[in-house]
C-alpha cells in the first residue's frame, strides 16, 4: 500500500473536480496501490465563524460581477468535462471550514473519511448545504454512518480544533500553497485537479516499480 495524502478544502471547486477525477481513475484501476488520507487546508482561514454571503464575497475579491460570472462559467465547463454536477452559484454562503475539517478528521478515525469528504463536497457544490453549520455537519456525519448526536456535541466543543489549525499551518510551512495538492508516498507532489489519465499513468508507473515476487 502506498500512502496518498490529499490536502484540500471542501469549498474549493477544483478539489471537488480533482476528487472526482481521482475516484474515476481508482475505479478504473482496481488494483491501485493507494491508501488515501485527507488533510486540512483552509482556503480562507480568517473567514468569520458564521461565514459570509458567497456572491458578495467573491465579487469583492475578484473585482466585480462580470469577473465572477466568467470564473463560474469556466468552472461549469471544467465540471461538465469531468462529469461532475457542480453549480458555483448554488451555495449561498462561503463558510468557515474549520468544523468541516474537524469532521473529516473524526471520519478518518472511524474509517469513513472518503464518504464524508464526498458528502461535504457534493452537499456544498451540488445541493448548496451550509457546511459551516454544526447541525448540517452532524447530519452529514449521520448520513455517513457516524453518530450524529455525538458529532454535534464535539462540534459544540473545541475538540481537535487546535490540532486542525496546527496541521494546516504545517502544510503551509512544507510548501502547500494551493489545493488540491496530492502527496504520493510522502515524496512526490501532484498539484491541481489532474484528469483521470494522469492518475492512470501514475498508477502504471508505480506498478512498474513494484519488485517481482
Amino acid at each position: 500500500m502506498i500512502r496518498l495524502d490529499i490536502f484540500s478544502d471542501p469549498v474549493c471547486p477544483w478539489c471537488y473536480v480533482g476528487k472526482a477525477n481521482l475516484d474515476r481513475a481508482l475505479v478504473d484501476n482496481p488494483g491501485h496501490p493507494f491508501g488515501v488520507q485527507w488533510h486540512p487546508f483552509q482556503l480562507n482561514p480568517d473567514m468569520p465563524r458564521e461565514g459570509v454571503q458567497k456572491r458578495a464575497y467573491l465579487e469583492q475579491k475578484f473585482n466585480g460581477k462580470a469577473r465572477v460570472d466568467a470564473i463560474h462559467e469556466r468552472l461549469r465547463e471544467v465540471a461538465r468535462a469531468a462529469g461532475v454536477d457542480l453549480d458555483p452559484d448554488k451555495p449561498a454562503k462561503m463558510p468557515n471550514t474549520l468544523n468541516a475539517h474537524r469532521l473529516i478528521h473524526w471520519a478518518g478515525i472511524e474509517g469513513r473519511q472518503a464518504d464524508v469528504v464526498d458528502r461535504l463536497m457534493r452537499g456544498y457544490w451540488t445541493d448548496g448545504r451550509d457546511i459551516g453549520d454544526a447541525e448540517t455537519l452532524a447530519t452529514i456525519a449521520g448520513e455517513a454512518g457516524m453518530d450524529a448526536k455525538a458529532t454535534l456535541r464535539l462540534l459544540h466543543s473545541d475538540a481537535d480544533a487546535d490540532d486542525i489549525r496546527a496541521r494546516d499551518e504545517d502544510a503551509r510551512r512544507k510548501g502547500v500553497t494551493a489545493v488540491p495538492t496530492f502527496l504520493i508516498a510522502q515524496q512526490y507532489v501532484v498539484a491541481g485537479a489532474q484528469p483521470p489519465d494522469v492518475w492512470a499513468n501514475v498508477i502504471a508507473e508505480l506498478a512498474a516499480l513494484k519488485p517481482e515476487a
